[in-house]
């Protein structure tokens, strides 16, 4: 089998899964899943499936390990994945590894970020990625197994391991597996991918250190107007590190808040100018000690209000799901950046 660091085989003998699973749990390889053996079989299999992807890797955090591809196939392996989905892990771990994605303070913080992927592009089509109705929950391989890849890299390449470099005082279960596709064909905007500068035949991974979504439930209004009044109103959070660290976040609007959205006038820039200005958070619902301590970390209010975001585009508008009045809200790390990686096929 593969070692999970360097490459070297580790030798376990005749072996069943749930012997497998025990061991490598005692290794402090698991997330606390039951895990597929990364024998070197599979493992060649997944590196056959990027041979042509002969772009290096940076060090990746804490550890500052530099991985072997065989490394990054073994733990894809572990996830569960299939040989076609490796590209869209390895595009997910390029897109982390930019500096202005901050993974150590992402991976070290006591904060409950998970590492966010978003998927745009034929990818999403090709590998039958979840972009409707519960696309953010169970029940389809690719999404679980590519967003559980990404994870398993940084617990063990990475050496991101809970209690240890990993400090975060809840998690959440954002911190399994956190992968979804956008609904391209359902959503009345350009795709988000195309907005950030790609060409539609390309597919994308957009990633982002993320809390889990907040759901925002609106089954009332039926003008734009009324949905950017609720959605404006979920992110309007004195409790969220964007409300003092202006960081990215995500709407993911479901089809129907966005095609009413849509129906009215709205487009996907003028709801990011509309949500940034009404997301705002008077001083008055903010504690005295948090304003201090905020002043000291030379964060100001402006006009007596914090801003959620540093500015419209910090707000990632996606529209994803299925039937039903609901959109969702993700705030970020704060100290983090929405970053896009093309998928090398």
């Amino acid at each position: 089998m593969t070692d999970k660091i360097d490459a070297e085989l580790v030798e376990v003998g005749d072996i069943d899964t749930e012997a497998w699973n025990e061991f490598a749990t005692a290794q402090g390889w698991s997330d606390g899943l039951p895990m597929i053996a990364p024998t070197e079989a599979k493992v060649a299999r997944f590196t056959n499936s990027v041979k042509t992807d002969n772009e290096t890797f940076a060090p990746i955090s804490p550890r500052q390990v530099v991985p072997t591809l065989q490394s990054l196939a073994a733990n894809a392996v572990m996830a569960g994945c299939k040989p076609e989905y490796f590209p869209v892990v390895l595009a997910g771990l390029r897109a982390v590894l930019e500096p202005a994605y901050n993974l150590h303070g992402t991976l070290a913080t006591t904060h409950p970020c998970g590492q966010l992927m978003v998927v745009n592009g034929p990818i999403r089509t090709a590998l039958d990625i979840n972009c409707g109705s519960n696309c953010l929950g169970q029940g389809r391989r690719a999404n679980a197994t590519i967003g559980r890849a990404l994870q398993l890299i940084l617990l063990n390449v990475g050496g991101a391991k809970p209690g240890d470099m990993d400090r975060a005082t809840h998690g959440s279960p954002a911190k399994f597996a956190y992968c979804f596709g956008e609904n391209e064909e359902e959503s009345p905007f350009k795709p988000f991918h195309v907005r950030r500068g790609f060409r539609p035949d390309e597919s994308v991974v957009t990633t982002m250190a993320a809390e889990a979504p907040h759901n925002i439930n609106d089954h009332a209004s039926n003008t734009g107007e009324g949905l950017i009044a609720t959605i404006s109103g979920t992110m309007s959070q004195v409790g969220s590190n964007n409300a003092y660290l202006q960081g990215p976040s995500f709407v993911v609007l479901g089809p129907e808040h966005a095609q009413t959205l849509a129906r009215d006038g709205w487009t996907a820039e003028s709801i990011q100018e509309a949500l940034y200005e009404r997301s705002k958070i008077h001083v008055s619902r903010i504690s005295k000690e948090n304003l201090e301590s905020w002043a000291g970390q030379d964060r100001h209010p402006v006009n007596d209000h914090y801003y959620p975001a540093g500015s419209p585009d910090h707000i990632n508008v996606v529209v994803a799901g299925g039937p039903g009045k609901h959109s969702m809200f993700i705030p970020s790390f704060g100290n983090t950046a929405a970053v896009s990686a093309r998928v090398s096929l």
